[in-house]
């Protein structure tokens, strides 16, 4: 089994951990997603020196994932690419604002130091929370929502489309791929002399293939709409998940939990 047929199981996981039977999972996928913006939006709102005022904020999603039966351990193996772009956004603060803000007995900390530490923290929460939307709903749960919320019609299609292209580019890569090594038993790799063709057929291929599942979908019926996913009305343990999560985001982004239990020990 070559690289993309690692990277299509991986896709396909992502469907069966949608599958699953949880709390979590059987939320309306519309509550589920305002209720990720506004964590987002939450966490972003704090200041770059804000640390402490952050880490509360990470109870949210491992709460979430301890009740959906979904490893945290799962989301930064399936994210082990991208979280080192996240990691690398503040790489250069220290760099840059060299100001002390903190002294810890011998150990001085930097507004840099700080200001990284933040950065990393808000990326690696903001990963998880959005891994935890697409675990338990699913992209066409997701799709269906966002339908149901009146978003434009043509960018929802563009969000399934472009979702289930992947998998299609990831087929033909790997076609292509077992094909180049029969013909170059010896060699690891592509040659770099073949990079442009191989590129050139890749396009060629996967748009052909596209074509033809779209058209499939047209004969089948498709018309933007998502009649097979749920749409079941808002219950109203769906509305009671989005106003707990709502005010304990508020609560945690207007008091200062950390600091407060901090000063009860020290």
């Amino acid at each position: 089994m070559n690289k993309m047929d690692a990277a299509l199981r991986e896709l396909a996981g992502m469907d069966d951990l949608a599958a699953l039977s949880s709390g979590i999972h059987r939320l309306h996928p519309a509550v589920k997603f305002l209720a990720t913006i506004l964590y987002i939006f939450t966490v972003a709102s704090f200041s770059r020196y804000a640390l402490s005022g952050l880490l509360p904020m990470v109870l949210w999603p491992v709460l979430l994932y301890q009740m959906s039966g979904i490893p945290v351990s799962l989301c930064f193996r399936k994210l082990r690419f991208v979280l080192p772009l996240v990691l690398a956004v503040g790489i250069w603060n220290p760099l840059l604002d060299r100001v002390p803000v903190l002294q810890i007995v011998t150990l001085t900390v930097t507004g840099g130091i700080l200001s990284m530490c933040t950065l990393m923290l808000k990326g690696v929460l903001c990963l998880m929370a959005s891994f935890l939307l697409m675990a338990t709903t699913g992209i066409d749960r997701l799709c269906a929502a966002l339908r149901a919320m009146h978003v434009p019609e043509y960018p929802v299609t563009l969000l399934l489309l472009t979702y289930r292209y992947i998998s299609v580019m990831l087929r033909e890569v790997s076609v292509m791929t077992d094909a180049y090594s029969l013909r170059a038993p010896g060699q690891r790799g592509i040659h770099f002399s073949a990079w442009g063709s191989f590129l050139g057929q890749l396009l060629l291929r996967s748009m052909d293939r596209a074509q033809s599942l779209y058209e499939s979908m047209l004969l089948r019926g498709y018309r933007g709409g998502f009649h097979y996913a749920e749409t079941r009305p808002i219950a109203r343990k769906d509305w009671l998940f989005l106003g707990l999560s709502a005010a304990s985001f508020a609560f945690f982004r207007l008091v200062p939990v950390a600091q407060i239990l901090g000063g009860m020990f020290v």
